[in-house]
């Protein structure tokens, strides 16, 4: 796609500003969650219309959150292109106006929420909490908790317990809502594998945070820990889903579906070690978000073997 020819506001600008690459970390937990709860309900009893909701609300919300970091981050000078080492921001490259991405803001916010909302007949009141807290650590994140180093701590709540466990306990029937061991460890499991994404992240912008006083995990410990954190990471999720794959198939086989992902990230892994810095890491940021949504198809067919 061609970036040197975008209008102002059109459709151009804005599908980039949503950054659809980005939409399979919504949809992994989610993908993860429901898999669970089918392999437990069986077709018959499995709730379709939650499922859907829960898709669309991890899509919606991830948007969202995009469209909220685009448009704090160039208001802050977070995004000047001539430090900016990740991909083009819409706000910060005139794509997309000020006050038109605050407009949009405001919009996906309230459709996050019209989408939510019919969760209450499916999981009770509680999800009216949980959605509400969705929405206001979607904009924590980027205005304040990002700078503390908090980020790695709410992937693994956000992008892994909360998506996971409650997807699966609104598809469950209500006598079956117990939220299980298991479907707690593939919680987690999803958490540090979508964990991988921000830590490349910031390995690459470790420098222009440090400079800026955003205080990341990765600015706290460094270049060489950055890389085991991302190492350690992935390897973590893969151990946590190999255990759950073979409590929930019964089958010794099921597990090395699991294997291309451990692969990929070892690959992904090296690459990364040899580029350590600049703009080049991108491509391991691009391979990070592969190696992401093939570990959740990859968990899906383990568990359902």
């Amino acid at each position: 796609m061609n970036e040197n020819k975008i209008v102002i506001n059109s459709f151009k600008a804005w599908f980039l500003a949503s950054r659809p690459k980005t939409l399979t970390g919504a949809a992994v937990p989610v993908m993860i969650g429901t898999t669970l709860a089918f392999n437990q309900t069986g077709i018959e009893q499995f709730a379709v219309i939650p499922a859907i909701l829960c898709f669309l609300f991890a899509f919606i919300m991830q948007i969202d959150a995009n469209f909220i970091n685009d448009y704090f981050d160039c208001q802050n000078g977070n995004d000047k292109s001539e430090n900016r080492l990740g991909p083009k921001r819409a706000c910060t490259e005139g794509w997309i106006t000020l006050p038109a991405m605050k407009k949009a803001i405001v919009m996906t916010t309230i459709l996050a929420c019209i989408i939510g909302l019919p969760l209450i007949i499916y999981g009770g009141y509680g999800m009216l909490l949980i959605g509400l807290l969705c929405v206001l650590f979607c904009f924590l994140y980027t205005t304040k908790l990002s700078y503390f180093g908090l980020g790695d701590l709410l992937v693994l709540i956000f992008f892994g317990i909360i998506p996971v466990c409650l997807t699966y306990y609104v598809i469950m029937p209500q006598a079956e809502r117990n939220i299980s061991l298991e479907v707690i460890l593939a919680s987690l499991a999803c958490g540090f594998v979508i964990d991988t994404l921000l830590i490349v992240n910031n390995y690459r912008d470790r420098d222009n945070d440090r400079r800026d006083g955003k205080i990341t995990l990765i600015v706290r410990v460094g270049e060489k820990w950055g890389t085991r954190l991302y190492l350690l990471s992935g390897l973590i999720g893969e151990i946590l889903m190999l255990f759950v794959s073979i409590t929930n198939s019964g089958s010794a086989f099921a597990p090395t579906f699991l294997l291309g992902y451990l692969f990929l990230h070892f690959f992904t892994y090296e690459r990364m070690l040899k580029i350590r810095q600049g703009k080049e890491l991108n491509k391991v940021l691009g391979m990070t978000a592969r190696n992401m949504f093939i570990f959740g198809i990859l968990s899906t067919l383990a568990i359902l073997i």
